[in-house]
């Protein structure tokens, strides 16, 4: 598969990540779909190391997620290996056997139970993953382990992807700087439920397995789980959070600690930016797009109106085209099953009112919307009128990129 064409929405740069004591990492070619480029990641976390997680609610999920599912409970972590090419989703009973394998080669070059080992795959669903691929290769990543640079790891795990996703947080707490580092994967086959793609966040934070694995369900929400690109939620969407510990700070063990407010800004942060950067990378995307509802009965049902909207074929083409066809949002309000009346909607695009009241707004500037419809980044807004319900989801354009990207995928 040819590589595609960088997202016009790619930052010009990427953040230098510092390296945070305790995690140690080296990138692979174990040539599993991919040539001439890195597919294996491997992370070694020192003892000590607490881990949380969030795993796809897809009933359809891979033997990694499986596996992860199994191993969080312990809240302990000394490795991580992660692949892209092959997800190991719907592989059965060889799927199974080639995570254990994979764990039993990677506890054996770290030194460590497979039970302290996580595991997350990527690409093509249905082939099997031999796992024979990563023998040799694990124990000679190990031989090379490095704090530094991390644009290596975040590249490993790419596959459509059309460039690496970075992001970081330095903090002050008790007057010592705590670190938070973020890597990301994903640009199709995008909604997530419970978690995101692949994405991999670790801190030299002492955190307690049960706050951290808090914290991290409470900012999933509206950071990875308010992203889409195409409605399709992965059978691989894996969020793992790793903290080392080895900042010189008393121990975050308690969500009372004034201080877990503050280092969960800190992590919603970090995982905001994945998310952002996951939607400005979706497939074939030329315009990152903010859905705000308002107005709604409570949140949830705001955040299922903005969703039918962001999914909505119909108002993503809409947006490629930068036709400002808001006809195609109120057809999106209407089918979303929530609670709506078609006679106190109220439509934006930006700062201009296009609809209201059950029809379009006599202040509507067909010209001002079209020139407004040409930037990158863009918002709309719609205004239900019935409580105090509000939600924002982010997404992209659909373009026709999208379909040459998924049309040759397994090819």
């Amino acid at each position: 598969m040819a590589a595609h064409p960088v997202s016009p929405l790619a930052p010009k740069s990427f953040p230098d990540l510092p390296a945070i004591e305790g995690v140690r990492f080296a990138t692979a070619e174990a040539g599993i779909k991919y040539k001439n480029r890195t597919d294996v990641l491997l992370m070694a976390f020192d003892e000590g190391t607490t881990a949380a997680g969030v795993l796809t609610r897809s009933k359809c999920s891979s033997a990694a997620v499986d596996w992860c599912r199994a191993n969080l409970p312990g809240g302990r972590a000394r490795g991580l290996v992660v692949n892209s090419g092959n997800a190991n989703a719907f592989t059965g009973a060889k799927g199974k056997e080639s995570v254990q394998l994979t764990a039993d080669y990677a506890a054996k070059a770290l030194d460590c139970t497979t039970a302290e080992i996580f595991l997350a795959s990527t690409g093509v669903i249905g082939e099997p993953l031999p796992a024979s691929k990563f023998e040799g290769v694990l124990d000679e990543a190990a031989t090379r382990l490095t704090p530094t640079p991390w644009i290596e790891p975040a590249k490993a795990i790419m596959t459509t992807d059309t460039f690496p996703k970075l992001s970081g947080a330095v903090l002050e707490i008790d007057g010592v700087e705590v670190k938070i580092n973020g890597i990301a994967k994903g640009s199709g086959m995008i909604a997530p439920d419970m978690a995101t793609m692949l994405s991999f966040v670790i801190t030299d934070m002492p955190v307690s397995a049960d706050v951290l694995q808090a914290l991290l369900s409470k900012h999933v929400q509206k950071s990875f789980n308010s992203i889409t690109v195409d409605s399709d939620t992965s059978t691989s969407d894996t969020l793992l959070a790793f903290a080392t510990g080895k900042a010189n700070v008393e121990p975050l063990e308690s969500l009372d600690d004034p201080r877990a407010e503050i280092f969960g800004q800190a992590l919603f942060d970090v995982l905001f930016e994945l998310a952002i950067l996951t939607v400005r990378d979706g497939e074939g995307a030329t315009k990152q797009v903010a859905v705000n509802v308002e107005g709604a009965t409570d949140d949830a049902s705001a955040f299922r109106i903005a969703k039918a909207i962001a999914d909505s074929p119909l108002v993503k083409t809409a947006i490629a085209g930068e036709d400002a066809n808001w006809g195609r949002v109120v057809m999106a309000v209407g089918k979303a099953g929530e609670p709506a009346d078609r006679d106190r909607l109220a439509i934006r695009f930006g700062d201009l009112l296009v609809a209201e009241k059950g029809e379009r707004a006599a202040v509507y500037d067909e010209a001002a919307t079209s020139a407004y419809m040409k930037g990158e980044e863009l918002e709309i807004t719609a205004s239900l009128g019935l409580g105090e319900g509000e939600a924002t989801v982010y997404t992209c354009d659909l373009t026709h990129g999208y379909i040459t990207i998924n049309g040759d995928y397994r090819s």
